[in-house]
């Protein structure tokens, strides 16, 4: 009994030693916190930022999720709160090179950050949190991550759209975050300014457009497109419960070298919900004037009214012709730290450095025309409204115009001549638009033929032998082409045909890439009594005649001798 009774008591001397242990180990920790939190304020006061204490502040998990695990820790940094794209990002060190590229990677999609510093206990506390996001495999509503490993893997598979097809066969009942991964990595791997994912009645057709054309991919099963959709709408930030009402948004692919903007549309359809996402690539704009298509002569006038302190510019054609690229094109050409360039657009397609760009709000009242007004109140030389709808804002862009600043803009109407009409249609007055326009230009996007598997007509024969329909056709054109055109001789032609199987470079589409044809129209002397006399149509484009210019048909027929697009695409596009 009494060996028992010692072995008791020797138990509770043990149980007691440990628990002081365990009681003094927690307040050593809790001193060293409070000194590690002490010297973090002071280093915050030394680098002139605020402080947060992590383990007392909330972690809100829309925050935290923002930025994914891996990156947070290599980075050291923790978003702790998110309100709209306001973010607040705790850092322990602002100086490190990771901590530096996250910032710069957030700011481009666009975050505005408030940046605060905080202790390496702060830091772990707030990780803790990211075991509590649902894992959707690198994913974060806004963001998608594509690491250029795993990019590069993925786009060693794809260079084709038949690639694309196999890839995504493959991985159609694996991860759904790899079947997405794969579609957006192959749309990139092939330049396609879309994505359509469109349900039918037993299946889903995945789509992609390539060159303004659409492709058929692949076919979904059901169920993996309700996975894909939920994914869609998370990272997108669209309610996922909204099934029978159209939504809009957007995310980022968040590539090494530049980040990748990502429109998404979603429409109820009878079968489910149709998704289009739109691929906004900023290599995309990164061109020159000649890089758009247009003939050196065109080219060497428009450099010229670019050159001008005011007036207005602007370019005319359907959805999808490129008329944002070519406005963006002459921003980026005139562009210069000596001046002022702002913008309103709706929406913002691509974000251009150095540019004031503004977003249209209808509710909350900043339209174009009221954005417009309020644009020339903060004293720019050039501003660039996205684009003229209503009579309100032709005024507002005509006097501004009038007033000092170069203003680029665009119209709908099918060619530069109809530009005037359209304007007198809005009811603008002729006595304002005559003085206020220095150039018209009408523009179309024709794809080029893939110069690895193009087709010669001639097959290296005098096109005086050929007896070719195309060839016969395109003599036709060019004998009504102004006397001004440098036409080459005819032994000099290369009309070429697309290759009827393709080749590998171009997806056996047998086109590759696409150009502008343009035409313009110089609001000179006459060509202002024209307009203050509402002229017809017909007299503009006659005075465009006149003074040497070509017409949109014309220059498409100088690119078909030129080998750069065949007879076929140029009817599909401007008509016969």
């Amino acid at each position: 009994m009494e060996n028992k009774l010692r072995a008791m008591k020797t138990s509770r001397n043990i149980g007691s030693g440990t628990f002081n242990e365990e009681k003094s180990d927690r307040r050593l920790n809790l001193l060293r916190r409070k000194d590690t939190e002490a010297s973090t304020r002071l280093l915050a006061q030394k680098y002139g930022i605020p402080y947060a204490d992590l383990g007392v502040l909330p972690v809100e998990i829309d925050a935290i999720k923002i930025v994914l695990e891996a990156e947070a820790r290599s980075a050291e940094a923790a978003v702790f709160q998110v309100i709209g794209t306001r973010l607040k990002i705790a850092v322990r060190n602002p100086e490190k090179s990771e901590t530096k590229a996250l910032l710069e990677r957030l700011a481009r999609v666009p975050y505005a950050c408030d940046v605060f510093l905080a202790s390496g206990f702060g830091l772990d506390h707030a990780w803790e949190f990211y075991k509590k996001v649902p894992d959707t495999h690198g994913t974060s509503a806004g963001t998608i991550a594509l690491s250029p490993a795993h990019l590069i893997a993925i786009q060693k598979e794809i260079s084709s759209l038949p690639d694309i097809a196999k890839a995504v066969t493959e991985r159609a009942f694996k991860k759904t975050s790899d079947t997405l991964e794969v579609i957006l990595a192959g749309a990139l791997a092939v330049d396609a300014s879309d994505v359509h994912l469109e349900p039918q009645e037993h299946t889903v057709r995945l789509r992609m457009r390539l060159d303004g054309t659409l492709h058929d991919i692949a076919e979904l099963p059901p169920k993996l497109f309700a996975l894909l959709l939920s994914r869609i709408k998370l990272v997108s930030e669209l309610k996922l419960n909204i099934h029978d009402r159209a939504q809009d948004g957007r995310f980022t692919i968040g590539l090494a070298h530049a980040p990748v903007e990502v429109r998404t549309s979603t429409l109820p359809g009878p079968y489910g919900e149709n998704v289009v996402l739109r691929i906004l690539n900023p290599k995309t704009i990164e061109i020159t004037l000649h890089d758009l298509g247009m003939s050196p002569w065109v080219a060497a006038a428009m450099e010229k009214e670019l050159k001008r302190p005011n007036g207005l510019i602007l370019t005319t054609g359907p959805t999808g012709s490129g008329k944002t690229t070519t406005l963006y094109t002459f921003l980026r050409a005139i562009h210069d730290p000596s001046i002022k360039i702002i913008t309103i657009e709706d929406p913002i397609e691509y974000h251009l450095t150095g540019i004031e760009q503004t977003q249209v709000d209808t509710e909350k009242g900043y339209d174009f025309a009221n954005g417009l007004r309020a644009i020339v109140r903060q004293d720019p030389d050039a501003i660039l409204v996205g684009e003229i709808r209503d009579l309100e804002t032709a005024e507002t862009a005509m006097h501004a115009a009038l007033t000092g600043h170069l203003v680029f803009s665009t119209l709908h109407t099918n060619d530069a001549a109809g530009t005037i009409p359209r304007l007198i249609d809005l009811g603008v007055r002729p006595s304002i638009i005559a003085p206020a326009i220095n150039v018209a230009m009408g523009q179309r996007l024709v794809r080029k033929l893939c110069p690895a598997c193009r087709t010669p007509v001639n097959d290296g024969q005098s096109f005086t032998l050929a007896d070719d329909e195309a060839v016969k056709n395109v003599k036709k054109e060019v004998a009504d082409f102004p006397k001004e055109t440098p036409v080459p001789p005819e032994a000099a032609w290369t009309i070429f045909r697309p290759s009827p199987k393709g080749c590998p470079a171009c997806s056996g589409i047998g086109y590759k890439g696409r150009t502008g044809l343009y035409e313009i129209i110089l609001v000179n002397d006459r060509v202002e009594q024209l307009i203050l006399a509402s002229a017809p149509e017909s007299d503009i484009r006659k005075e465009a005649a006149l003074q040497g210019q070509m017409t949109m048909r014309q220059d498409g027929v100088l690119k078909v001798i030129q080998g750069v697009t065949d007879m076929a695409e140029l009817e599909r596009i401007v008509g016969v």
